[in-house]
């Protein structure tokens, strides 16, 4: 069955970048149509579960290193012709250099510049940001967060969107492009919610339709076999399958970020809650399944390491990690903020007795225990929880921070695994959220938005996804629109 209605912009995804986009398009008089995977209770993908934390200084001012994380995490081993050509004007780009996966400095330069201007529109719609308590004892950055988190901005910009107009399909998912003679996006072919197949005709279209954690074929594809232990930070995450990038790829569209990684997080399987994140570990030491340490627990402030730290768990033997700590934790206030897990550690009066309690080797446990003691600094009192304070462990991996023997009853563990918040690999598009193809140019009619467009790569840009979200959705309704 073909519809006959044909919407100024059709939008795939209801969360930040989606919505984001339809109510700039109604704004300024397009008509739109926006499809959702899930139903109406549980729309929005990862936005409805995030608190919406943004690198900023206050409402009005990014954070001082937003642009200059971006550039230190550009991608790997980039060759200098390229470098050197991203020093040319746009235009002047060759053709590879436009296709390539790095972020283009003029995309995260409008991403900066637009962070504002984004945040006014949103608080003329009744949304309010400012500083809110976080889990992370210790940061490297600013931020404040959006009151009401991501489902407070997702409900507010549904609400705007459905009074100005919009047609919400829900239970539909787009699986593939429609593409006119000439070559221009001009609608979706989707799956509605009997199942049937149809076309939904536009005059353009928008992919916001997330990432690919919630697909295990993908997630397998581009990050290997460890994808088997990873799983969505949240329920959210479930409804992110790919299909978006995919349909988009299969056209092509250039690829952009990262496709081999993700954000990760440290999280507790045995809870239930959405982000049951488990942060604790600079104040003791992380083991595998063996019983052996296998990364430096603090090289930093944990905001600027969990990353890394947290993807590292996938590589254990069966995706696994635990936390060790004594009760020498109880000296460091508010310590229970950095865990939201439900569940309870695991106590024992001795390592021994812990290591049997969470299925450990005991001897190997209390070796392990046993070296990183004897590596730890003297107690010069100098130990302070708040800020690096360069009490080193000298082994391998040493541990950088906050080393303090673990000696103290009740000695306690949480196991933690590599839990996926998004993934890095999308679409390349430029400024103004336009999907380019694999040989620079822009594919007529297709933006793409949030995490579908790709911009992160080695080290996520902390309390960036929700922003690039807001911004580049507003982008490409405003483009869609004529109005930049």
């Amino acid at each position: 069955m073909t519809e006959t209605k044909i919407s100024d912009l059709l939008i795939v995804g209801c969360g930040v970048a989606g919505l984001s986009a339809a109510v700039t398009a109604l704004q300024a008089g397009l008509s739109v149509t926006l499809l959702e995977r899930a139903d109406a209770e549980n729309f929005g993908g990862n936005s409805r579960w995030t608190e919406a934390y943004m690198r900023m200084k206050n409402d009005a001012e990014i954070a001082d290193d937003f642009e200059e994380h971006f550039a230190e995490n550009a991608g790997w081993n980039i060759d200098h012709n390229v470098l050197d050509a991203l020093g040319r004007s746009y235009e002047d780009w060759p053709a590879n250099v436009r296709a390539h996966s790095l972020p283009d400095p003029e995309v995260i330069s409008t991403f900066a510049g637009q962070v504002p201007e984004t945040l006014d529109w949103l608080k003329g719609l009744g949304l309010s940001f400012g500083p809110q308590p976080i889990y992370l004892l210790t940061q490297n950055t600013s931020r404040i967060a959006a009151m009401g988190g991501g489902l407070g901005i997702i409900t507010r910009l549904m609400e705007e969107a459905q009074a100005l107009g919009a047609e919400v399909l829900y239970r539909t998912t787009a699986t593939d492009l429609l593409r006119g003679p000439d070559g221009t996006v001009c609608g979706v072919q989707a799956n509605g919610p009997e199942g049937t197949v149809r076309d939904i005709p536009a005059k353009a279209v928008v992919l916001a339709s997330g990432g690919y954690q919630g697909n295990p074929e993908m997630m397998t594809r581009y990050i290997g076999p460890k994808a088997r232990h990873i799983r969505p930070v949240a329920p959210g995450g479930y409804y992110n399958r790919g299909e978006g990038i995919r349909m988009a790829l299969d056209h092509g569209a250039a690829p952009a970020g990262e496709f081999g990684s993700y954000h990760a997080e440290p999280v507790d399987p045995r809870s239930r809650q959405p982000e049951a994140v488990v942060f604790i570990y600079p104040y003791g030491i992380l083991v595998n399944r063996d019983g052996r340490r296998f990364a430096d627990e603090a090289p930093g402030t944990v905001d600027a390491h969990y990353d890394n730290i947290g993807r590292s768990f996938a590589d254990q033997p069966d995706g696994i990690a635990w936390v060790i700590f004594d009760a020498q934790v109880e000296d460091i206030p508010r310590w229970k903020t950095a865990i939201r897990s439900d569940v309870p550690p695991v106590e024992a009066a001795s390592i021994e007795a812990l290591a049997a309690a969470i299925g450990l080797d005991p001897a190997a446990l209390a070796g392990t225990v046993d070296d990183f003691n004897a590596a730890c600094p003297g107690d010069d009192g100098g130990f302070d929880p708040f800020a690096l304070d360069h009490r080193r462990a000298a082994l391998t991996p040493p541990k950088s921070h906050w080393s303090r023997p673990i000696v103290k009853a009740p000695f306690r563990a949480y196991p933690i695994i590599s839990s996926n918040c998004f993934t890095f690999g999308g679409l390349k598009t430029d400024p103004s959220a336009r999907v380019i193809d694999v040989d620079g140019k822009i594919v007529p009619g297709l933006y793409a938005a949030g995490e579908t467009q790709g911009i992160y790569h080695r080290v996520y840009t902390g309390s960036t996804s929700v922003l690039r979200g807001l911004v580049f959705g507003r982008q490409a309704g405003r483009h869609a629109a004529g109005l930049n």
